[in-house]
């Protein structure tokens, strides 16, 4: 499986560094901005661990090459706030409980950038690899020690033992093009090919990645 993992990873970050290489007439275009919006994101915890979907914010420069016609590239530095809500309603005595757990990145989206029509309004596609450092996190609580039935809490007590968090990002958006600058509305997936925590035969949770669906919203200008 981590050997999977692995390869997807190693084959989208190719197809990136592909979509830059070919080369023809089209009149290439740099621009730079920023952008930022709303995260949702889950663990995918095995055992599996009860949950609805943590409410985050992300946002950071963004920085866009286009090198061909109909594609280019993309790469971000953002700060992103990841983690996970837990859900005690099927708990026998849990439905008043909350727990979750807020993990802020840094992280560098590298992406490949794909869009279709050529008049002010265009459709775009973004997918490539994704890698984010843990900064810190923090949990919020009202359990007090309490064991709600019916639910898993080993978790509660762990903190965040792998850092560095890495996976596929991508997803569809519009774009609009104006005479102040460009305008674009996002829709992302993150899936993570990392574990939060360790997973070896001794560790409690062999599986512990993450997955994120984000909004944004940019504003990019073009320098050249």
């Amino acid at each position: 499986m981590k050997n999977i993992r692995r390869y997807t990873f190693l084959f989208v970050c190719l197809i990136a560094f592909l979509g830059v290489r070919a080369q023809n007439t089209f009149q290439r275009e740099f621009a730079v901005g920023f952008g930022g919006g709303v995260n949702f994101s889950q663990i995918g915890f095995t055992p599996k661990v009860n949950q609805g979907y943590l409410q985050g914010l992300h946002g950071g420069v963004t920085v866009r090459w286009i090198t061909n016609k109909n594609l280019g590239l993309t790469a971000e530095i953002n700060f992103a706030q990841q983690g996970w809500q837990e859900d005690f309603s099927e708990s026998t005595d849990g439905a008043h409980f909350n727990y979750s757990r807020t993990i802020n990145y840094v992280e560098l989206p590298f992406m490949t950038h794909i869009y279709a029509g050529n008049g002010r309004a265009r459709f775009i596609f973004n997918v490539g690899p994704k890698l984010g450092y843990a900064l810190s996190e923090s949990t919020d609580t009202n359990l007090g020690g309490a064991t709600p039935g019916n639910h898993r809490n080993e978790q509660h007590d762990m903190p965040l033992e792998n850092k560095l968090d890495w996976g596929i990002c991508g997803g569809p958006g519009v774009e609009l093009r104006t005479g102040l600058g460009t305008f674009l509305l996002e829709g992302r997936i993150y899936f993570a090919l990392g574990n939060i925590y360790g997973n070896s035969k001794a560790d409690f949770f062999p599986k512990s990645n993450g997955m994120t669906f984000s909004a944004k919203l940019s504003y990019l200008i073009r320098v050249k």
